[in-house]
């Protein structure tokens, strides 16, 4: 009977670590770093594309990244947000979009296909270097 003397809050953060990525949201252009074991080596591989769904289910969160490869073929990749093979993520663009989930960019085709970009201005850049520098307060927080 160990589980007896666990609660369901602390059985939801066994085995988790904090995570300093960048906040990023739906439409996004983003690079996730990726470790990669192959034979005795281990590198690094980047998956450069846009966010088109994010599934909010606690540990077991994860996005999905859609890039457009050689010969215009798509790749869709399914990414942990809590996994241990992913170095880091960066932010590339942000999108301009009005949806939760950009399902339907499946079935475009060519420039129809891609994500509107937001433009950034000198005061977004400043909010946002303002958000990052809080949550940098924070994680100094949380491991101190």
């Amino acid at each position: 009977m160990k589980a007896a003397f666990y609660t369901k809050e602390t059985v939801r953060h066994i085995g988790t670590q904090n995570y300093t990525f960048p906040e990023f949201g739906i439409g996004d252009t983003i690079i996730v770093s990726q470790s990669i074991k192959e034979g005795g080596k281990e590198r690094l591989q980047d998956f450069e594309g846009d966010v088109i769904a994010v599934h909010k289910n606690g540990i077991s969160s994860t996005f999905i990244v859609r890039k457009i490869s050689a010969h215009s073929v798509a790749v869709e990749r399914i990414f942990p947000f809590h996994s241990p093979l992913i170095k880091g993520i960066k932010v590339i663009a942000k999108g301009d979009v009005r949806r939760a989930k950009l399902y339907y960019i499946r079935k475009k085709v060519g420039k129809a296909a891609q994500v509107k970009k937001r433009i950034e201005t000198k005061a977004s850049l400043a909010q946002r270097a303002k958000a990052d520098a809080k949550t940098a307060e924070k994680v100094e927080s949380l491991t101190e």
